[in-house]
Formats: C-alpha cells, sequence, structure tokens
C-alpha cells in the first residue's frame, strides 16, 4: 500500500466533515499520461487500500502489454479510536493514509490497449473505490 516515507505531522486535524462542500478540481482535472482515465463525479476520502485494491483489480484485466498511472497519493493521515472504547480520553492513533478527492480529479490512467480493454478496466477499478466514478478518454489537440 501506499504511504509516505516520511511526515511532518503525526495527526491531522479532522477538516470539513462533508469533503462533497469543497468544490470541483483545479488541477489533475485532464488526462495527461495515457489515452484513457477514470475521474471522480463526487469528492470523497479515499484510502490507500482501496486505491491498492483498484490498482491490482485493473491492472490485473490490462495485462503485461497495457500501462498503467496512478494519479492520486495518499499523504493525509487519519486515525481512529478502538472498538467500544468510551468517549473523550484524546484523539486515537494513526491507522492509516488517505487521499482527499475532489469532483473532476483523474484517478487513473491506461495506456497500451484498445479501448474496450481500456474501458473494463477502468470500470473494475471505479467498483473498488468509494465515490462515483466515470470513464473518459483523451482530447486530442
Amino acid at each position: 500500500m501506499l504511504f509516505p516515507k516520511k511526515a511532518k505531522h503525526r495527526k491531522w486535524q479532522t477538516g470539513r466533515e462533508n469533503p462533497e462542500k469543497v468544490g470541483v478540481a483545479t488541477r489533475g482535472n485532464k488526462v495527461s499520461f495515457g489515452s484513457f482515465g477514470l475521474k471522480a463525479l463526487a469528492g470523497a476520502r479515499i484510502k490507500s487500500n482501496q486505491i491498492e485494491a483498484a490498482r491490482r483489480a485493473s491492472k490485473r484485466y490490462i495485462g503485461k502489454t497495457g500501462m498503467m498511472w496512478v494519479r492520486i497519493f495518499p499523504d493525509r493521515p487519519f486515525t481512529s479510536k478502538p472498538a467500544e472504547v468510551k468517549m473523550g480520553k484524546g484523539k486515537g492513533n494513526p491507522e492509516g493514509y488517505c487521499v482527499p478527492v475532489k469532483p473532476g480529479r483523474i484517478l487513473f490512467e491506461v495506456d497500451g490497449v484498445d479501448e474496450k480493454t481500456a474501458k473494463e478496466a477502468m470500470r473494475k477499478a471505479g467498483t473498488k473505490l468509494p465515490v462515483k466514478t466515470k470513464i473518459v478518454a483523451r482530447k486530442d489537440i
């Protein structure tokens, strides 16, 4: 799973409760490397294990010939308290890392395979993520 080599702060502040109301992505919103991409239609926090599950599912379908790019990286730590613990007594321990995603962000890109294979691979990746997604193609200018 993905996680940063070094973090400046062990625990981050929580931030907004509803990541869907943050706005739209202004960077990372175009297909840059591949021919097809997977675009987020809503805001969410995607954990590193969800990114890895989506990457594995689509890469397995693409095979050796296709190339794949992961355009997001989980660098935000999230905490949680153990099960059946009473309220209070401070913040929970760091459990892992996540990435806050805004609507319009390109999550994955694929190249080196035909359109049908690429779309099916992106569909499989989208089912592993906690956000609604859309398959987009590169606009050749």
